[in-house]
């Protein structure tokens, strides 16, 4: 058995984190899948998807980590090309495009603290997220 949802995200900042986690969970209970996987995809190159706890320090912490990595408005190569985002494409593939989670008795197998989230990086336009359920 099989189930596609999209997720549409169209953010107010050029880097935002959104927590999707109830709307994974929501598409897994009406997959009708008990048992199996869901993978969670983002759909564009510079934005990502990732697994960690929901606490506001430690999301601001991902984001000074991650501008300290790829720092915004530095003269990156593939700006020649008239771009001016290679910091989103960077911190994308630090984060990660996708995952494959558990699901157990028709529900999101997480951790305790475990919480599913949207990594934009280069916003302020109409992206998209795709949610697979897969099992039986």
């Amino acid at each position: 058995m099989t189930h596609t949802e999209y997720l549409w995200f169209n953010t107010k900042e050029r880097q935002e984190f959104v927590r999707i986690t109830d709307d994974v969970r929501h598409a897994v209970k009406k997959s009708g899948v008990k048992e199996g996987l869901v993978l969670v995809s983002a759909m564009h190159i510079t934005a990502g998807v990732y697994v960690n706890d929901w606490e506001e320090g430690l999301i601001e912490d991902f984001q000074a980590w991650l501008e300290k990595l790829a720092p915004y408005g530095l003269p990156y190569r593939h700006h020649q090309t008239g771009e001016d985002n290679a910091d989103a494409h960077l911190k994308r593939t630090i984060m990660g495009q996708q995952m494959i989670l558990p699901i157990t008795k028709g529900d999101l197998d997480l951790g305790p603290w475990e919480q599913v989230f949207y990594a934009e990086f280069d916003g302020q336009r109409r992206k998209r997220v795709v949610i697979k359920v897969i099992g039986e």
